[in-house]
C-alpha cells in the first residue's frame, strides 16, 4: 500500500471539503460548482472527479462523516445495549463543530437521519406503546428546531442549558 499517496488522497479530500463548506456558508449549493471548488483548494478537477462523482456525492460524503462522528460519541450505549437520554454529548459535539452541523442543516440532511435508539420503557410508560412512530418524528423534528435555533443564534447558551430546555421540553422521553 502506498501510504504517501493515501496520505496526500486524504488531504486533498479533506481540502475539498472544507471548501465545500465554507462556500455553504454563503451559497446555496446549485450556486457552487466543482470549477470553484477545485480554484479555492488549489486542485485539479481531476483530483476532484478522483475523490467524487459531482457535487451531490460530495455532500453525502460530507453528511455520512458527520453521521459516523454522531453514531461514535454513543457507540457505548449502542454496544452496552442500555438506552440513556445523554443529548449533552451531542450538544457538545455540536458546540465544539458548529460550521459541520450548520451545513448538515442546510443541505436538508436532518430529516433524512434515523433515531436508531429509542428508549421504548418510557414510550410504553408515556404513550401506552402507542404510535411511537409519531412520538420519534415529533421528538426528531423538535430537536432539530432547537439545535438549528441555538447554530443561528451562534450556540450562546452552554450545552448543559440546551440540554435543559431539551429534558423540560420532552421530559426525557426519547433517546438520540
Amino acid at each position: 500500500m502506498n501510504i504517501k499517496n493515501n496520505r496526500r488522497r486524504r488531504e486533498s479530500v479533506e481540502r475539498i471539503e472544507k471548501v465545500f463548506i465554507g462556500f455553504l456558508q454563503t451559497k446555496e449549493l446549485h450556486e457552487i460548482t466543482v470549477s470553484d471548488i477545485c480554484k479555492a483548494s488549489g486542485l485539479n478537477r481531476s483530483t476532484f472527479y478522483a475523490n467524487f462523482v459531482d457535487l451531490y456525492d460530495l455532500a453525502d460524503k460530507v453528511r455520512e462523516r458527520l453521521e459516523e462522528e454522531v453514531s461514535h460519541l454513543y457507540e457505548t450505549e449502542t454496544t452496552q445495549g442500555f438506552n440513556s437520554n445523554d443529548y449533552l454529548k451531542l450538544l457538545q459535539h455540536i458546540k465544539e463543530n458548529p460550521l459541520f452541523y450548520r451545513t448538515y442543516f442546510k443541505l436538508g440532511y436532518d430529516h433524512q437521519y434515523q433515531i436508531k435508539l429509542y428508549d421504548v420503557h418510557q414510550a410504553e410508560q408515556y404513550f401506552s406503546n402507542r404510535h411511537i412512530a409519531y412520538h420519534i418524528e415529533f421528538f426528531r423534528s423538535g430537536f432539530n428546531a432547537i439545535v438549528k435555533m441555538w447554530l443561528m443564534n451562534g450556540c450562546k447558551e452552554t450545552p448543559e442549558e440546551m440540554d435543559e430546555i431539551i429534558r423540560s421540553e420532552y421530559q426525557g422521553r426519547s433517546n438520540l
